[in-house]
């Protein structure tokens, strides 16, 4: 028999039991770990940070209405469309404007005799709420005082908010510190590694607000003078804008 022959059956046997076994351990036997970390070359460095910029509410929003009952559609809407009148004026005194007035819902709600079988309607309901922008909030007090001089038995809270021109200042500041944090971070990632940063290839953001909570107020009060129980002094407290940025550099 040639050499090459007596070698190829003297090593078939023992290769052939090594990958029986290597067959037999890989399926029954432990688990080997392994652990791959793979990074392709050219994919970009992400880094995310945020800005906070904290800033006093300047505009309040009061939520009030007037809700009136008669017997006659027609003499509650008048009654009701008379004491709105007189509110648009008293806020006019106030140097609301016009379009500082939104009027939110108008319902009007038969009301039933229901121990009559026939369940007649024996009068109406109407309700009509509003949503006041009150862009000097040390007037907020005094448009609820006025308000229920002038016949709003429903107030429904006030809140704070901060008008557009204000929102976009602060928006714009945090949106800068957050775009210097995020950069100051990847200059000091690259600098530990030891990288060389190229170009911003990629910058997105998000945003928040942070409001308080609004003042709740009664659902229901007396029309007349002292009917509605006003805090004596009303404070917007504090709001957070935060802008988060993420920026994506090419690294070379």
């Amino acid at each position: 028999m040639p050499d090459g022959n007596r070698l190829r059956d003297a090593l078939s046997g023992p290769v052939f039991m090594f990958f029986i076994l290597l067959f037999v351990y890989s399926k029954w036997g432990p688990a080997i770990p392994l652990n791959f970390t793979t990074q392709s070359r050219g994919e970009p460095m992400t880094v995310e940070s945020v800005g906070k910029v904290v800033v006093t509410p300047d505009i309040a929003k009061v939520n009030l209405g007037i809700q009136e009952s008669g017997s006659t559609l027609k003499l509650v809407q008048e009654s009701v469309n008379k004491k709105t009148q007189a509110l648009n004026k008293e806020f006019e005194k106030l140097g609301i404007k016009e379009k500082d007035i939104k009027t939110t819902s108008y319902n009007v709600y038969p009301q039933y005799d229901f121990t009559n079988p026939n369940s007649r309607i024996t009068g109406y309901q109407v309700s009509v709420n509003y949503e006041v922008t009150v862009r000097e909030i040390d007037n907020a007090n005094d448009v609820l005082l006025v308000a229920t001089n002038a016949g709003v038995n429903i107030v429904g809270g006030i809140a704070f908010d901060l008008s557009d021109d204000v929102k976009t200042k602060k928006t714009n500041e945090a949106r800068e510190i957050a775009a210097n944090l995020a950069k100051e971070k990847a200059k000091g990632l690259a600098s530990a590694v030891g990288i060389t940063l190229g170009k911003i290839i990629n910058v997105s953001e998000s945003q928040g607000v942070d409001f308080d909570r609004p003042i709740a107020m009664l659902e229901k009060v007396d029309s007349g003078p002292g009917g509605i129980p006003t805090p004596a002094d009303i404070e917007p407290g504090q709001t957070e804008i935060a802008v988060t940025v993420t920026l994506s550099y090419e690294v070379r």
